[in-house]
């Protein structure tokens, strides 16, 4: 299996899609891993991560967000034992790290060597980096959906549904200490379909109801607030943000301050 991410990952001729192919087949084959290990009984996936695999958002995405929905079937050293059993098995030369002592487990990936076979790095201590964040307090009112997903391997994953997922982008706009130009192209993308998706309001608010970064803000005024955000925000340094990660670099010219408030305003 490294052999058909090396494959897949040199069809390409730009540097940086071949990277970004890369990690999405690292991604993939981590999902594929806890599908097998039932973890998807406990957990949904979400994040812009989610998106792209299940709803094909087209940009790429560098982490994987979890919400763990049921905490009595959490056995995260379990999932993360097999998941690098399957990748030594596979070929790879994974190392994980993992830490349990916030609210937000992290478990950072890493395989040494793949960066340079596949002409990306040029020392074999270069590794490929992927982030898995648990939240394992999670707010209340989530919906759910379980679906298969054939993106390099076929699995099966329970997800927050459209609404709740938005819900959490929003959140991520509100409060983020700083702007990121992937945010606001997946609100674009949420915004544009036809018909727009629109929040799930209850879970917004439980959302930010949970941490101090939200204070003042309601769900009931998330427009209002990202409006006042997209007109003070730098939009060339959102586009730097977002370009290396867009499947068609054409869409960085449709993230633009006009289209996106235009999206926000519009009514569902």
């Amino acid at each position: 299996m490294k052999q058909e991410a090396l494959a897949i990952s040199a069809a390409e001729g730009d540097p940086g899609r071949r990277l970004n192919l890369l990690r999405e087949y690292a991604q993939a084959f981590a999902l594929r891993s806890l599908h097998e290990a039932g973890a998807f009984e406990n957990l949904s996936f979400v994040g812009g991560t989610a998106l792209r695999f299940l709803f094909d958002l087209a940009r790429f995405s560098e982490d994987l967000d979890f919400s763990l929905e049921n905490p009595a079937g959490s056995d995260l050293e379990k999932w993360m034992g097999k998941l690098e059993r399957d990748l030594r098995f596979a070929g790879f030369d994974p190392s994980l790290s993992i830490k349990k002592d916030k609210v937000v487990q992290t478990v950072w990936l890493r395989m040494g060597g793949i960066l340079k076979e596949a002409g990306l790095a040029a020392l074999p201590a270069q590794k490929l980096s992927i982030k898995l964040e648990i939240d394992t307090r999670p707010p209340a009112g989530a919906k759910t959906e379980t679906r298969i997903v054939n993106r390099f391997f076929l699995m099966g994953i329970r997800h927050h549904d459209l609404p709740c997922l938005m819900a959490g982008k929003i959140r991520a706009l509100l409060t983020r200490g700083y702007p990121k130009g992937r945010d606001w192209y997946d609100l674009l993308w949420y915004r544009t379909r036809n018909p727009p998706v629109e929040p799930n309001l209850p879970f917004l608010n439980a959302s930010l109801e949970q941490g101090t970064e939200g204070e003042g803000i309601k769900a009931s005024n998330w427009k209002a607030v990202l409006v006042a955000k997209a007109e003070a925000a730098d939009w060339n340094a959102l586009l730097r943000d977002v370009g290396p990660f867009l499947e068609r670099p054409g869409d960085r010219d449709l993230l633009r301050r006009d289209y996106l408030l235009a999206s926000i305003r519009e009514d569902p």
